[in-house]
C-alpha cells in the first residue's frame, strides 16, 4: 500500500491552535460534557436581515455566475467608498482585490511577495496563523515580543531593532487578536517614522476588527496616519467580524496596484473568484445603513467591561481592558507554580487552560499559541449569560488552587 507523504511545506506548519481548540470543544460537547466555550472568534449575532435579503435578491436576479477575479464592480465600488468615508483614503479600482476571506488575501499577499529567506516581522502576541503563513511561503517569521507593560504593542525601538536588509514585511494587526490592543494615531506616526527610513519594508495591515472599537477617539490606520507609507501598505479587511458574516467568506484589500495584480493572478489559478452571492451581500453590507455595527459594538463593550471587572477580581489573574475586537488576554502568571486539588502543579499557561477545561468546563486558548506567555485568550463574542457563567467557573477554579 502506498503511504502518502505530504510536501515539506505542509510538514513545516501546524494546524491552527484555535481551530484545534474549537474542534476539541465540539468533541467534548458531543460526548455529553458541560463546556462553556470561550474559544471562538466569531460574532454570536446573526447576519443582519437586510444583508441576507440582498443575497436572496442576487439569487432571484440570477447573479449566480463567475465574477471578475477581483470582485464585482458593485463590491469594489462599496469597498472604495467605505475606505474613503471612514478613513479618508482614496483608492482606484486597480488597487482593490477581493478574496474568500481576509485570511486568503493575507496568504496570497505573502505568496506573491515572499521568497526563501525573506523575513517577516510579527509582533507577539500575534494571530496564530501569521507565522505559519510565512513559513508555508518559504519566509522566516521574526517574532518581536511586545510585553504587557507596553500594552502588547510594538514600539519604534523594537521595530528598528528587528529590521534587516532581508525584511520584506511587517504585519500589523490593530485592534489585535488576541489582545484587543490598538494603536492610536500618535503611536502609528512614530512607527511610521521608522518605516520611512527603511523603504524596502512593506506593511500588511490587518484591520479586520477596526470597526469593533471602544475608544472615544476615532479609529485610524497606518495608511491614513502616515500618508507617505500608503504605497507600501496592503490594507486588509472583510465583512466577517463587523457584520457577523464569517461564513460568507468575503475579505478584501487595498494596496499598490502591482501587488494587487499579483494577488489577482494567483487567485485566478486558485479559486477564480469568491462567491457571487456572498459578494452581493458584502456590497450591500458596506454600502447600506450601518446601525448594526454600532449596536453590536455597544454590546461588545458591555461584555468587555463586565468580564474585565470580574477577572481582575479573581485570585492569580490580571486583565488589561482591550481597545477593540472581542477578546480578552488575561495574565495567569499568578497561577504558575500553584497546585490543583488533584495535586498537579501548574507549570505553564497550557497547564492552566487544561485545568480550567478539566476542573470548570471552560474552554479557552493558551497564550503560547499566540507567542507570549503566561496568558490565555477568552472570546467575548458570546452572550452575557455565557460570559457570567464562564467567570463564575474561572473564579471557582482559581480559588481551588493552593
Amino acid at each position: 500500500m502506498t503511504i502518502f507523504v505530504p510536501a515539506a511545506r505542509v510538514s513545516r506548519i501546524k494546524i491552527s491552535p484555535t481551530t484545534a481548540a474549537a474542534a476539541r470543544v465540539r468533541e467534548l460537547k458531543a460526548a455529553g460534557h458541560d463546556i462553556v466555550d470561550m474559544t471562538i472568534g466569531e460574532p454570536d449575532f446573526d447576519t443582519p436581515d437586510h444583508v441576507k435579503a440582498a443575497a436572496h435578491a442576487a439569487i432571484d436576479n440570477g447573479e449566480t455566475k463567475y465574477t471578475a477575479v477581483n470582485g464585482t464592480p458593485a463590491l469594489r465600488a462599496a469597498i472604495i467608498d467605505d475606505y474613503k468615508r471612514r478613513l479618508g483614503l482614496d483608492y482606484a479600482e486597480s488597487e482593490i482585490c477581493v478574496g474568500g476571506g481576509a485570511k486568503q488575501i493575507l496568504f496570497l499577499a505573502l505568496m506573491a511577495s515572499v521568497e526563501e529567506g525573506a523575513e517577516v516581522i510579527i509582533p507577539a502576541p500575534y494571530w496564530v496563523s501569521y507565522p505559519d503563513m510565512v513559513i508555508a511561503n518559504d519566509g522566516k517569521p521574526v517574532i518581536v515580543a511586545c510585553s504587557e507593560n507596553v500594552g502588547f504593542k510594538l514600539t519604534p525601538a523594537a521595530l528598528e531593532a528587528a529590521i534587516t536588509p532581508r525584511t520584506r514585511w511587517l504585519i500589523l494587526n490593530t485592534p489585535s487578536n488576541p489582545t484587543g490592543a490598538a494603536y492610536d494615531r500618535a503611536e502609528l506616526e512614530v512607527l511610521g517614522e521608522v518605516l520611512l527610513r527603511h523603504p524596502h519594508v512593506m506593511v500588511l495591515s490587518d484591520d479586520i476588527y477596526d470597526q469593533i472599537w471602544f475608544r472615544d477617539e476615532p479609529m485610524t490606520t497606518l495608511a491614513a496616519a502616515v500618508p507617505g507609507l500608503k504605497d507600501r501598505i496592503l490594507l486588509t479587511n472583510g465583512v466577517s467580524k463587523s457584520y457577523a458574516m464569517t461564513g460568507w467568506r468575503i475579505g478584501y484589500a487595498a494596496g499598490p496596484a502591482a501587488l494587487i495584480a499579483a494577488i489577482n493572478k494567483l487567485q485566478s489559478q486558485m479559486s477564480s473568484c469568491p462567491s457571487s452571492i456572498s459578494q452581493a451581500a458584502a456590497a450591500h453590507a458596506l454600502a447600506s445603513e450601518q446601525s448594526f455595527v454600532g449596536e453590536s459594538v455597544k454590546l461588545y463593550r458591555e461584555r468587555r467591561d463586565y468580564a474585565c471587572a470580574r477577572l481582575n477580581a479573581v485570585p492569580h489573574l490580571r486583565c488589561l481592558a482591550p481597545d477593540g475586537a472581542f477578546y480578552l488576554y488575561p495574565s495567569c502568571a499568578g497561577a504558575i507554580g500553584k497546585v490543583t486539588p488533584e495535586g498537579k502543579t501548574i507549570e505553564s499557561d497550557l497547564d492552566f487552560v487544561l485545568y480550567l477545561l478539566d476542573k470548570g468546563g471552560i474552554a479557552s486558548v493558551h497564550g503560547a499559541a499566540y507567542g507570549l506567555s503566561p496568558y490565555f485568550r477568552l472570546s467575548t463574542a458570546t452572550s452575557m449569560a455565557t460570559i457570567k457563567q464562564a467567570c463564575d467557573r474561572i473564579e471557582k477554579a482559581c480559588a481551588d488552587l493552593r
